[in-house]
Protein backbone atom coordinates (compact mmCIF):
# COMPACT_ATOMS: atom_id res chain seq x y z
CA UNK A 1 0.00 0.00 0.00
CA UNK A 2 2.83 2.40 0.78
CA UNK A 3 4.42 1.84 -2.62
CA UNK A 4 1.09 2.29 -4.43
CA UNK A 5 0.58 5.55 -2.55
CA UNK A 6 4.13 6.66 -3.39
CA UNK A 7 3.49 5.93 -7.08
CA UNK A 8 0.20 7.86 -7.07
CA UNK A 9 1.75 10.78 -5.19
CA UNK A 10 4.67 10.87 -7.66
CA UNK A 11 2.29 10.80 -10.63
CA UNK A 12 0.21 13.56 -9.10
CA UNK A 13 3.30 15.72 -8.57
CA UNK A 14 4.53 15.17 -12.13
CA UNK A 15 1.13 15.96 -13.59
CA UNK A 16 0.90 19.15 -11.55
CA UNK A 17 4.43 20.31 -12.24
CA UNK A 18 5.09 19.19 -15.82
CA UNK A 19 1.78 18.15 -17.37
CA UNK A 20 0.32 14.96 -18.76
CA UNK A 21 3.00 14.08 -21.30
CA UNK A 22 5.75 14.17 -18.66
CA UNK A 23 3.99 11.83 -16.24
CA UNK A 24 5.05 8.59 -17.90
CA UNK A 25 5.24 5.34 -15.95
CA UNK A 26 9.05 5.49 -16.11
CA UNK A 27 9.18 9.11 -14.85
CA UNK A 28 6.66 8.29 -12.13
CA UNK A 29 8.75 5.33 -10.98
CA UNK A 30 11.90 7.45 -10.93
CA UNK A 31 10.12 10.14 -8.92
CA UNK A 32 8.78 7.54 -6.47
CA UNK A 33 12.18 5.81 -6.22
CA UNK A 34 10.78 2.55 -7.61
CA UNK A 35 12.51 0.71 -10.47
CA UNK A 36 10.45 0.50 -13.64
CA UNK A 37 10.39 -3.32 -13.48
CA UNK A 38 8.82 -3.10 -10.02
CA UNK A 39 6.26 -0.54 -11.21
CA UNK A 40 4.51 -3.24 -13.23
CA UNK A 41 3.92 -5.17 -10.04
CA UNK A 42 1.64 -2.36 -8.85
CA UNK A 43 0.20 -1.00 -12.10
CA UNK A 44 0.10 -2.74 -15.49
CA UNK A 45 0.49 0.54 -17.35
CA UNK A 46 0.30 4.29 -17.09
CA UNK A 47 -3.46 4.25 -17.72
CA UNK A 48 -4.07 2.34 -14.51
CA UNK A 49 -2.11 4.96 -12.58
CA UNK A 50 -4.10 7.72 -14.31
CA UNK A 51 -7.41 6.02 -13.53
CA UNK A 52 -6.57 5.41 -9.88
CA UNK A 53 -5.45 8.99 -9.42
CA UNK A 54 -8.55 10.37 -11.15
CA UNK A 55 -10.73 8.12 -8.94
CA UNK A 56 -9.08 9.75 -5.91
CA UNK A 57 -9.92 13.21 -7.23
CA UNK A 58 -13.47 12.30 -8.20
CA UNK A 59 -14.10 10.78 -4.79
CA UNK A 60 -13.00 14.00 -3.12
CA UNK A 61 -15.10 16.09 -5.50
CA UNK A 62 -18.09 13.86 -4.81
CA UNK A 63 -17.62 14.44 -1.08
CA UNK A 64 -17.28 18.20 -1.52
CA UNK A 65 -20.33 18.53 -3.77
CA UNK A 66 -22.37 16.36 -1.41
CA UNK A 67 -21.40 18.56 1.53
CA UNK A 68 -22.14 21.77 -0.41
CA UNK A 69 -25.59 20.59 -1.46
CA UNK A 70 -26.40 19.20 1.99
CA UNK A 71 -26.47 22.78 3.30
CA UNK A 72 -29.02 24.49 1.07
CA UNK A 73 -27.79 28.06 0.99
CA UNK A 74 -28.81 28.91 -2.56
CA UNK A 75 -31.79 31.23 -2.85
CA UNK A 76 -32.03 31.11 -6.63
CA UNK A 77 -31.34 28.72 -9.47
CA UNK A 78 -28.34 30.85 -10.48
CA UNK A 79 -26.91 30.60 -6.97
CA UNK A 80 -27.30 26.81 -7.08
CA UNK A 81 -25.44 26.71 -10.41
CA UNK A 82 -22.77 29.00 -8.95
CA UNK A 83 -22.26 26.77 -5.91
CA UNK A 84 -21.46 23.74 -8.06
CA UNK A 85 -19.50 25.73 -10.66
CA UNK A 86 -17.40 27.52 -8.04
CA UNK A 87 -16.66 24.30 -6.21
CA UNK A 88 -15.52 22.51 -9.38
CA UNK A 89 -13.53 25.50 -10.58
CA UNK A 90 -11.79 25.96 -7.24
CA UNK A 91 -10.91 22.27 -7.04
CA UNK A 92 -9.53 22.14 -10.58
CA UNK A 93 -7.50 25.29 -10.01
CA UNK A 94 -5.98 23.83 -6.86
CA UNK A 95 -5.35 20.36 -8.36
CA UNK A 96 -3.65 20.66 -11.72
CA UNK A 97 -3.13 16.90 -11.75
CA UNK A 98 -6.91 16.48 -11.87
CA UNK A 99 -7.19 19.03 -14.66
CA UNK A 100 -4.48 17.24 -16.65
CA UNK A 101 -6.24 13.90 -16.29
CA UNK A 102 -9.76 15.24 -16.86
CA UNK A 103 -9.01 17.33 -19.94
CA UNK A 104 -5.61 16.41 -21.39
CA UNK A 105 -5.01 12.75 -20.66
CA UNK A 106 -8.31 11.49 -21.94
CA UNK A 107 -8.41 7.81 -22.77
CA UNK A 108 -11.32 5.38 -22.63
CA UNK A 109 -11.01 4.60 -18.91
CA UNK A 110 -10.76 8.26 -17.90
CA UNK A 111 -13.62 9.17 -20.23
CA UNK A 112 -15.79 6.53 -18.55
CA UNK A 113 -14.86 7.75 -15.07
CA UNK A 114 -15.73 11.36 -15.97
CA UNK A 115 -18.99 10.29 -17.63
CA UNK A 116 -20.02 8.24 -14.59
CA UNK A 117 -19.10 11.11 -12.27
CA UNK A 118 -21.08 13.60 -14.37
CA UNK A 119 -24.13 11.31 -14.40
CA UNK A 120 -24.02 10.79 -10.64
CA UNK A 121 -23.63 14.53 -10.00
CA UNK A 122 -26.41 15.32 -12.49
CA UNK A 123 -28.77 13.09 -10.54
CA UNK A 124 -27.63 14.61 -7.26
CA UNK A 125 -28.16 18.14 -8.57
CA UNK A 126 -31.54 17.20 -10.05
CA UNK A 127 -32.71 16.04 -6.60
CA UNK A 128 -31.34 19.20 -5.01
CA UNK A 129 -33.00 21.53 -7.53
CA UNK A 130 -36.33 19.73 -7.18
CA UNK A 131 -36.14 19.72 -3.34
CA UNK A 132 -35.32 23.44 -3.33
CA UNK A 133 -38.16 24.02 -5.81
CA UNK A 134 -35.85 25.66 -8.35
CA UNK A 135 -37.22 23.27 -11.00
CA UNK A 136 -40.40 21.19 -11.00
CA UNK A 137 -40.28 17.45 -10.28
CA UNK A 138 -41.18 16.66 -13.88
CA UNK A 139 -37.92 18.20 -15.12
CA UNK A 140 -36.23 15.41 -17.05
CA UNK A 141 -33.05 14.00 -15.53
CA UNK A 142 -31.67 14.15 -19.07
CA UNK A 143 -31.65 17.95 -18.78
CA UNK A 144 -29.22 17.77 -15.85
CA UNK A 145 -27.10 15.14 -17.58
CA UNK A 146 -26.80 17.48 -20.55
CA UNK A 147 -25.89 20.34 -18.21
CA UNK A 148 -22.96 18.32 -16.87
CA UNK A 149 -21.89 17.16 -20.32
CA UNK A 150 -21.93 20.70 -21.68
CA UNK A 151 -20.31 21.99 -18.50
CA UNK A 152 -17.45 19.49 -18.83
CA UNK A 153 -16.85 20.59 -22.41
CA UNK A 154 -16.90 24.27 -21.47
CA UNK A 155 -14.53 23.68 -18.55
CA UNK A 156 -12.27 21.82 -21.00
CA UNK A 157 -12.31 24.89 -23.25
CA UNK A 158 -11.63 27.19 -20.29
CA UNK A 159 -8.63 25.15 -19.14
CA UNK A 160 -7.24 24.93 -22.69
CA UNK A 161 -7.41 28.73 -22.90
CA UNK A 162 -5.68 29.22 -19.56
CA UNK A 163 -4.01 26.86 -17.08
CA UNK A 164 -6.15 28.47 -14.36
CA UNK A 165 -9.38 28.20 -16.33
CA UNK A 166 -10.37 31.19 -18.44
CA UNK A 167 -12.82 33.28 -16.40
CA UNK A 168 -14.71 34.58 -19.45
CA UNK A 169 -15.39 31.02 -20.63
CA UNK A 170 -16.48 29.97 -17.14
CA UNK A 171 -18.84 32.97 -16.96
CA UNK A 172 -20.36 31.98 -20.29
CA UNK A 173 -20.77 28.41 -18.98
CA UNK A 174 -22.67 29.76 -15.98
CA UNK A 175 -24.94 31.81 -18.23
CA UNK A 176 -25.59 28.95 -20.60
CA UNK A 177 -26.35 26.40 -17.87
CA UNK A 178 -28.54 28.80 -15.89
CA UNK A 179 -30.49 29.95 -18.96
CA UNK A 180 -31.07 26.37 -20.04
CA UNK A 181 -32.26 25.24 -16.60
CA UNK A 182 -34.50 28.29 -16.31
CA UNK A 183 -36.51 26.96 -19.24
CA UNK A 184 -37.69 24.27 -16.81
CA UNK A 185 -38.15 26.54 -13.80
CA UNK A 186 -41.60 27.75 -12.87
CA UNK A 187 -42.37 31.46 -12.92
CA UNK A 188 -42.27 31.52 -9.12
CA UNK A 189 -38.65 30.32 -8.91
CA UNK A 190 -37.23 32.67 -11.54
Amino acid sequence: MERRKAILDAAEALLAEQGYEAATLKATGERAGIPIASMYHYFADRYQVDAELLRRHLSELDRLIGAALAEPRARTLREAVDIVTDLLLDYLRRHRSCTELWFTGRHATLDELVRAFDEAQAERLWHYLVEQRFVPADTPLLALRLVFEVGTRLFDSAFRRSPAGDDATIDEARRLVTAYLETYASEVTR
